[in-house]
């Protein structure tokens, strides 16, 4: 069904697929993620890139430390991505974009009479930046404060007018529509679908042997930045009370300030962001996921738990797809109390890890890729 592909940079088309023959231990660590972008199954002529925008994005989104510049960035590189499909030509009979990359594409899309669908992959902004306001109250020293700028309204207006050219809206949870309601989106036309991910996270159950189910210490994973977003204060605060208990590892980029990122090394493992080839090894790790986000579309991280047999601890903000007390725990957003409960019960009864483990693999059947392109060709026909 899909007539044409534009994206920033992948490794399969201009420069970036000479990369592949490097040898993958002497390419640093953004390199290296790069001959992971393979659009796999795409025939080569159906795709279109920007590698050069693609370096220059990535490099200045290397140097951006604070949501102000985040969100400058975005619109810069929002705008510019859709003027250069502009100038290629916009292929194709319907128009399937993201949120605030989409505006211009939409525009256009419109006149000329095309299907138009958007796919909302996280909560609006501006309920994004109220709750993200929220928790720096509530943690003043761990990031820059988001100051009130031009940037962030032109963003929150950018997305809300992407609503209003929409034929489709897509949302990856019951969460993102319900926000959308709530800031007076149209939610007549916001369809939810959730994601899937692709089998290369299963892991065999090598953890639910008889070594493992003597083993006292629960080892618990977060995948994501390193972010007040992430819900990072409240798996901290877990890590101090369940200390000699369960080992925590947090897998992502770190977006804290330079002392908070050191308190935190010093209760849990702080690994950084990691090359997506080499993360299948940190769920292989793992006993449990936990994910206690204040803020999310529907976390994919969450998929990839699930098919790696890990039960999740997910707050309802993450838009995950598990059901409460079957493949994991539903739990209150800043609730440090309930994530330390229900990780001492996972814990000290191994055969309920065991259970929920079996149970995680089985619903990672409908987070699957197959499932996943059969609810949004549902939606496309």
């Amino acid at each position: 069904m899909l007539e044409h592909f534009y994206t920033d940079i992948c490794a399969t088309k201009g420069w970036p697929k000479y990369l592949n023959l490097i040898p993958s231990k002497i390419l640093n660590e953004p390199l290296s993620r790069l001959t992971g972008r393979v659009p796999s199954g795409i025939p080569e002529g159906a795709i279109t890139t920007f590698p050069n925008f693609g370096l220059e994005y990535a490099l200045r989104l290397r140097k951006a430390y604070s949501m102000y510049e985040y969100t400058k960035l975005f619109l810069w590189a929002n705008k510019k991505f859709a003027k250069l499909v502009l100038d290629e030509g916009l292929k194709g009979s319907t128009l399937y974009s993201f949120n605030t990359a989409a505006f211009e594409l939409l525009q256009a899309a419109k006149k000329q009479r095309k299907r138009t669908i958007v796919e909302q992959t996280i909560v609006p902004r501006q309920v994004e930046r109220d709750l993200i306001r929220e928790e720096q109250q509530l943690h003043p020293q761990w990031e820059t404060p988001i100051p009130d700028n031009t940037f962030v309204e032109e963003y929150i207006e950018r997305e809300e007018r992407e609503w209003k050219l929409a034929d489709t809206i897509l949302c990856g949870s019951k969460f993102v529509k319900q926000k959308i309601e709530e800031r007076g989106g149209p939610v007549e036309r916001c369809t939810v679908v959730p994601y899937g991910v692709d089998n290369q996270f299963t892991v065999q159950p090598t953890r639910l042997s008889h070594d493992n189910k003597q083993r006292k210490v629960l080892r618990v994973l977060t995948v994501g930045s390193v972010t007040l977003r992430k819900g990072v204060p409240y798996i901290l605060e877990a890590a101090k009370k369940l200390q000699g208990k369960a080992n925590f590892r947090l897998v992502g980029s770190v977006r804290v300030v330079p002392e908070v990122a050191g308190y935190l090394q010093s209760h849990l493992e702080l690994i950084g962001q990691v090359p997506r080839s080499h993360i299948h090894a940190h769920y292989a790790w793992a006993d449990v996921f936990l994910l206690p986000s204040i803020c999310e579309g529907s976390a994919t991280v969450t998929y990839e738990a699930l098919a790696a047999g890990l039960p999740v601890i997910a707050t309802p903000n993450t838009g995950a797809i598990i059901r409460d007390q079957i493949e994991g725990f539903i739990i209150p957003i800043r609730d440090v109390d309930t994530i330390v409960e229900k990780l001492q019960l996972l814990a000290n009864w191994p055969d309920l890890l065991a259970e929920m483990s079996e149970s995680a693999r089985q619903r990672a059947v409908y987070g699957s890729f197959d499932n996943y392109a059969k609810r949004l060709i549902q939606v496309f026909k």
